[in-house]
């Protein structure tokens, strides 16, 4: 049996919005919010997923210093660039050292094959997650983001997220198993990624109106 085709990133959101909006509760949610841009797949694989990397357990502003500041020392982030960088080097940009060695090692599997990043979206989730996850520092939170964010991916929920979790919790304070949790986000498939998304952009609505307003970007999660 051939294996499954990745669902297509989606076009726009009408039938998504109205599909998540039978829920009354995540209806309720969404109702108010500002609508979210349409995703498209990103241009560069690698660099996405380097991007992720950076950002792990990060604040979206931080990541952002941390990324820039590793573009302009290495002259652009590619698997050659920072396959030849020093280490002391990265981490004199803002890396931690375990970062640095996931870096050098996402650039090590591309340049030796053992990871075709052109070839990712062509696979199904799961398949990416499995090709990714053996890689040191790279866990399924960060190649969900990725799926999300970097293949713009339809149908991801990372369990793995903390806003993610109390969102439900939030929503369903009935559901107070993990299980009982699944359920009720399996029911929003095939549309998952749009509600994560909505999730993220509500929280940091939220939190820059209690600090007196600022820019909120709907493209990051929180």
């Amino acid at each position: 049996m051939p294996a499954a085709s990745p669902l297509p990133p989606l076009a726009d959101h009408a039938e998504g919005l109205a599909w998540l909006s039978r829920d009354p509760a995540l209806g309720a949610m969404l109702a108010p919010l500002p609508a979210l841009p349409v995703l498209t797949p990103a241009p560069d694989p690698f660099g996405t997923l380097v991007r992720s990397v950076v950002g792990q357990q990060l604040s979206v502003k931080a990541a952002a210093s941390i990324h820039t500041r590793l573009c302009t020392a290495l002259g652009g982030v590619s698997a050659e660039t920072l396959r030849g960088a020093v280490p002391e080097n990265l981490r004199a940009q803002g890396l931690s050292w375990a970062k640095v060695r996931t870096v050098q090692a996402l650039a090590d599997a591309a340049l030796s094959g053992a990871v075709d990043f052109e070839q990712l979206s062509a696979l199904p989730d799961e398949e990416v997650i499995a090709a990714l996850t053996p890689l040191p520092g790279i866990g399924r939170w960060t190649v969900e983001m990725f799926l999300l964010f970097g293949l713009a991916r339809p149908d991801v929920f990372s369990f793995g997220d903390l806003v993610l979790r109390q969102g439900v919790e939030r929503l369903y304070p009935e559901a107070t198993t993990r299980a009982a949790q699944e359920a009720v986000v399996a029911a929003w498939s095939p549309y998952r990624s749009l509600a994560s998304r909505a999730f993220w952009f509500e929280v940091a609505l939220r939190r820059a109106a209690a600090k007196g307003g600022g820019e909120v970007s709907p493209l990051e999660p929180v």
